[in-house]
């Protein structure tokens, strides 16, 4: 049965009068016969959902993280009490149906927990997208300032020299191990937070020997709500419209930052992520393919044997299917033979041991309580379920707690094996039954490992385009604790030979085509960030690694405006479409160039210098004219989340649209250009919205299977839009064409779904096409069962055209996915230039 509720937490609560902080007692429904487990494939479709009713962001506002590093206040010792703001009671936050804790009673219940004596401490790590502040709550045993110093001068040692930490008998004596507990970052996934805060309330006031031993051998981190956006809204994602737990590798998001902030501060070894909904309760390690990234046999013997201890805990709650609905636990490594991987740097818990953890977790509650059993299930039964799933979060974590402290010493001999192997340049150990013992099933399905080069090179760019991209690059590989050297002739040097070459690796390397190992992927499986952000990356194998002038902690300024004479801006990297946007904006008179560029008047030059200042992009001398006069584009647009927060990165004035509000008399403006990728139907549209788009003389860019599909139906472009695998997706290789839409385009484009053109009427060009032979680099892409649909039928084939419709209007087709996630940016300035054409 379910702990019940502690006697203090009934006080607080009437202390603290009408917040609501657990679930409230319900008469249980009788639970009806359990249905089949779902097939853990392709969430979503892994793609964002459609976001037309986002509100606009600002346009620069990259990060509205605050570092959680300034509120923790180095050399200041534990506690470190913060008076959290309240925020306004919000009688419609979604959590209260469930009897849980609205995001608004978070604030006062965390300032009533750290007045419950010394070893409660809360910090402010964040804001979210609509923000929301993001609490970190540290629970430990109460140290002095000088007792914190020598915790982070052995937190450092253990990372920075860990051949010295090993043998270091202080360590092995005095550091807490650290552990972080993640909740709520899918925002209708709540019960993790709930759970977190009966833990905190239990640990603060626990008398017993066994927590007072935990403390002072542990820091436990809890990051309350990594999500209050969708916590308060009941939905997935934040309120840009991402899913969090795609956004690692990209970290385009202030919750993932503030993340990836806490996760290199407090380096934790043990990394539980708290989700729902899997009946029964799943608990990673996961299915093939590993991240072949990782020291994953030092991952697995840990993760798995944690899992156990998790698995017991659940189980021993007493829940079963006929009384309860609630199904044993599942151990996808031990239970399924596929279809929950940890391939891909995305989720949080696959980020993690690239920061130091040796085991990390994905625990999926049982009882479904969001999207339609939220919307007809009784108010008793949705309270009763998300007791269920409050206790199981509960008994997850207090299991990992009890594994953590147990194994304290082989756990920080893990972690700091992991950073020495890193160090040393040591190849990384197959896992098998004598590199894992204890645990079972081990086969060579399970076998990732990666051969890291010795180091990679950065060229800082004679181009303007790769000059940003490099500098873009190397400052996300600093964000993520890679160290980065720069050489005298300016280029960037990134040495293996260091304690996270694992996740410098992620970014840096192609990845590989894992086609053959597995029959389908749970979300992406390509990602390289030197192929698809625009830089150059330069493999040194073996041997000597160029010399290193200086230790580089930000990339060098990369802007700058020619002294005299009228100005070229390149339009090949979303920043100089940034630049642009914001010059149309302030009404200075911009041309055109044949090969897609922007000549910008001299009389400008102040401008200019501000927008080279703020977006690191070079205005050169130029005596072009150009040959067409540049405007502002509105773009209205259908398109997924990701893509729109792309588009407003660029600078460009975005109006999500659906079919309705087209129909419902929309009023098209000169130079606007439809965006769409999902969502748009040309036959839901009425007669009256399909002339106003025509008179209005509005261009077209159209991406993907939604995209081809409205050229056809609209008949725009006299092309045939031919499907590949619609559950391939990677990196692949394409050709650009010399034409003002596709000059500068880099060679590596990402599909998810590829798509590619045949039969190319009168007028139409290819803008892109994939490589003739072996087009994917990265990724998974077969053939479909049919035989057809996989990368040979897509070689040398279109993957972008353009042309014009009927009406005039200049219409391109994208087989690619450009924007998605916000993440290829070198493929941006396709879209950018196409929205830009007259």
């Amino acid at each position: 049965m379910a702990r019940p509720r502690s006697v203090l937490i009934a006080t607080t609560c009437a202390a603290l009068g009408a917040l609501v902080l657990t679930a409230l007692p319900a008469s249980a429904a009788p639970p009806g016969p359990p249905g089949p487990r779902p097939h853990p494939v392709r969430e979503d479709g892994g793609t964002d959902d459609t976001a037309a009713s986002l509100p606009p962001r600002a346009l620069g506002t990259l990060d509205r993280a605050a570092d959680p590093a300034a509120a923790a206040r180095p050399g200041a010792g534990y506690p470190r009490r913060t008076a959290l703001t309240v925020p306004p009671a919000d009688p419609a936050d979604k959590s209260l149906k469930l009897g849980l804790a609205p995001y608004h009673a978070l604030a006062p219940r965390l300032n009533a927990l750290q007045r419950l004596g010394d070893r409660v401490s809360v910090e402010v790590a964040g804001r979210s997208a609509g923000g929301h502040e993001l609490y970190l709550v540290t629970v430990t045993a109460p140290e002095s300032a000088g007792q914190s110093r020598e915790q982070e001068r052995m937190r450092e040692s253990i990372e920075n020299a860990p051949a010295s930490a090993a043998k270091d008998p202080r360590i092995k004596a005095a550091y807490k191990t650290p552990v972080l507990i993640n909740n709520n970052i899918h925002g209708n996934e709540w019960e993790g937070t709930d759970a977190a805060l009966k833990l905190i309330e239990e640990l603060a006031t626990a008398t017993d020997r066994k927590t007072a031993g935990l403390l002072a051998r542990t820091r436990i981190y809890l990051n309350v709500t990594a999500n209050p956006d969708g916590r308060i809204a009941g939905t997935r994602a934040n309120a840009d419209g991402f899913d969090l737990n795609r956004d690692f590798v990209t970290a385009s998001q202030p919750e993932a930052r503030a993340i990836r902030r806490i996760a290199i501060d407090k380096q934790p070894a043990v990394m539980l992520d708290l989700h729902g909904y899997v009946n029964g309760t799943l608990i990673e390690p996961t299915t093939p393919p590993h991240g072949e990234n990782y020291e994953y046999d030092l991952f697995l013997k840990n993760s798995y044997a944690n899992a156990l201890g998790m698995e017991k805990a659940v189980n021993g709650l007493g829940y079963t299917p006929a009384k309860d609905g609630v199904e044993p636990a599942v151990i996808p490594f031990r239970d399924m033979p596929e279809g929950w991987d940890d391939w891909p740097p995305i989720f949080t818990p696959q980020y993690m041991p690239f920061q130091g953890a040796v085991a990390a977790h994905t625990v999926e509650f049982p009882m479904a309580v969001n999207n339609e059993e939220y919307d007809t299930l009784p108010v008793a039964e949705l309270r009763r379920r998300s007791a269920i799933n409050t206790a199981i979060a509960g008994a997850a974590m207090r299991a990992t707690l009890d594994y953590t402290d147990a194994h304290r010493a082989s756990v920080l001999a893990d972690q700091i094996e992991t950073f020495r192997r890193g160090a040393a340049g040591e190849p990384q150990r197959p896992v098998s039954p004598e590199t894992v013992p204890g645990v079972p099933g081990i086969g060579p399905e399970d076998v990732y490992t990666t051969t890291f080069p010795r180091a990679y090179v950065i060229p800082a760019g004679r181009s303007q385009r790769s000059a940003v991209a490099a500098a873009r690059l190397v400052d996300h590989l600093l964000a993520n604790d890679v160290r980065v050297g720069q050489a005298k002739d300016g280029s960037y040097v990134v040495d293996l030979r260091q304690p996270k070459r694992g996740i410098a690796n992620v970014i840096l390397a192609d990845g590989r085509d894992i086609s053959a190992d597995v029959s389908t992927m749970y979300d992406i499986s390509g990602w390289s960030l030197g192929r698809l952000w625009g830089a150059t990356v330069r493999t040194v194998e073996r041997g000597p690694v160029p010399a290193v002038a200086r230790a580089v902690h930000a990339a060098a300024p990369t802007g700058s405006v020619a002294p005299r004479g009228d100005l070229l801006l390149r339009l090949d990297d979303p920043k100089e479409l940034a630049a642009l946007n914001a010059l149309l904006a302030r009404g200075v008179a911009v041309r055109r160039t044949e090969h897609g560029a922007a000549v910008v008047p001299g009389s400008a030059r102040q401008a200019a210098r501000e927008l080279a200042e703020r977006y690191g992009v070079v205005f050169a001398a130029t005596k072009e004219r150009g040959t067409a006069p540049l405007a502002r584009t509105r773009v209205v647009a259908s398109a997924a989340s990701g893509e729109l927060f792309a588009l407003r990165e660029m600078g460009f004035e975005v109006v999500p649209v659906s079919a309705e509000r087209l129909n419902a008399g929309f009023r098209w403006a000169p130079g606007d250009v439809l965006y769409v990728s999902r969502g748009l139907d040309w036959a839901e549209l009425t007669p009256a919205a399909r002339s106003a788009l025509r008179a209005g003389g509005a261009g077209v860019v159209a991406v993907g299977a939604d995209g081809a599909a409205f050229n056809a139906a609209a008949g725009l472009l006299r092309v045939t839009a031919v499907a590949g695998n619609e559950d391939a997706n990677g990196v692949v290789r394409v050709r650009a064409a010399d034409s003002p839409l596709a000059s500068g385009a880099p060679g590596h484009a990402f599909v998810y779904g590829p798509l590619w053109f045949t039969g190319l009427g009168a007028g139409v060009r290819a803008e892109l096409t994939y490589a003739p032979v072996a087009p994917l680099v990265a990724g998974h892409w077969r053939a479909s069962a049919d035989g057809t649909g996989g990368p040979a039928d897509a070689a040398g084939r279109a993957a972008a055209v353009s042309g014009r419709a009927g009406y005039g209007a200049p219409v391109a087709l994208i087989g690619t996915e450009p924007l998605f996630r916000d993440h290829p940016k070198g493929s941006f300035a396709l879209v950018g230039r196409a929205l830009l054409a007259r």
